[in-house]
């Protein structure tokens, strides 16, 4: 499977940048080779997991759980797919993967390298579809023994209660608003420029984004500086382009949610240093976002509370 992906790397990675608009030389450095990284871990950790432990007089044996419903995300489409098939696989599990229905390409592509890579009929299975036609049937089935979910608080709910009555297993990702706390004694910098990079990393469309900066109030200013200059640096445009940075937003419903919660957050009065509502100048068209920033956001703000997947960042002065 590893060797099929490297020899795909390039395709996927157009795939990607053209599927859900991240910057090629993102997807060329991160998006496929991280995804890649899971394939080869999960190898290397199968050559010595022990699935037979001798403990005195017992025997603790490490059995696979058996069919696995396996439901990712649009955001890291080819990343969370590897995350998931691979260790199931790995383990000895069967795996039924139903990608999202906003980034379905990269799934084909890796189903193409897992049929060249010669697993044996059935043990994977691709299934396009919704999440309430075909998540809510999976997560019911009653022959699926386990099912994983990386989404959204209301899919995940939503998988739980139709997986209840059959008793299976569920594991589940639902992100979160990941806060950043610099404290007072920071190589200012250093923190707050790789701060901004990690938030906006992936266009903000990262569950694990730390676009919540909680700062010194007396640092306020400085940091604004740093914050202010780390986002103007980036370069919005063209995904295919090799000096863009930070190419477009995976889908018309996101981008509009974007361009709404910003209007939020400048109607509950937060101070806008950079960016703002609109798309970056000399971008006319496309599902182009400013890169934001958002200081002195009172922590009881919406645009502060909710997930949002946006290129921006808020800062909460202690």
């Amino acid at each position: 499977m590893q060797a099929q992906l490297e020899v795909r790397s390039e395709l996927i990675a157009q795939c990607l940048s053209l599927e859900m608009g991240a910057a090629i030389g993102y997807a060329r450095t991160a998006q496929v080779p991280l995804a890649i990284a899971h394939v080869k871990t999960a190898r290397d950790v199968l050559t010595t997991f022990p699935f037979v432990e001798q403990r005195s007089r017992t025997a603790v044996t490490r059995e696979p759980i058996g069919v696995c419903a396996l439901i990712t995300p649009w955001n890291w489409p080819l990343y969370q797919i590897t995350a998931k098939v691979a260790p199931a696989l790995a383990a000895g599990c069967t795996v039924v993967l139903k990608p999202s229905e906003l980034s379905a390409l990269d799934a084909l592509l890796f189903a193409e390298a897992i049929e060249e890579a010669g697993f044996p009929a059935g043990v994977f299975s691709l299934v396009q579809g919704d999440g309430p036609g075909v998540g809510a049937s999976l997560a019911s089935h009653p022959d699926v023994d386990m099912i994983s979910i990386t989404g959204s608080t209301r899919a995940g709910i939503a998988v739980a209660q139709a997986a209840a009555p059959t008793v299976k297993r569920v594991a589940q990702e639902l992100g979160g608003k990941s806060p950043n706390v610099i404290l007072p004694d920071a190589d200012l910098n250093r923190a707050v420029s790789l701060g901004i990079a990690a938030a906006f990393r992936n266009l903000g469309q990262s569950c694990s984004a730390p676009t919540r900066m909680i700062v010194p109030g007396a640092l306020l200013s400085e940091i604004e500086s740093i914050a202010k200059r780390a986002a103007d640096e980036m370069v919005v445009g063209d995904p295919l382009s090799e000096s863009t940075t930070h190419g477009a937003i995976a889908n018309r419903a996101q981008f509009d949610r974007i361009q709404s919660m910003i209007g939020v957050g400048i109607s509950e009065g937060a101070k806008l240093v950079t960016g703002g509502q609109g798309r970056p100048r000399g971008l006319n068209a496309g599902l182009y976002v400013k890169p934001t920033v958002f200081p002195r956001c009172a922590p009881a703000c919406a645009s502060a509370q909710e997930e949002i997947f946006w290129p921006g960042s808020l800062h909460h002065p202690l």
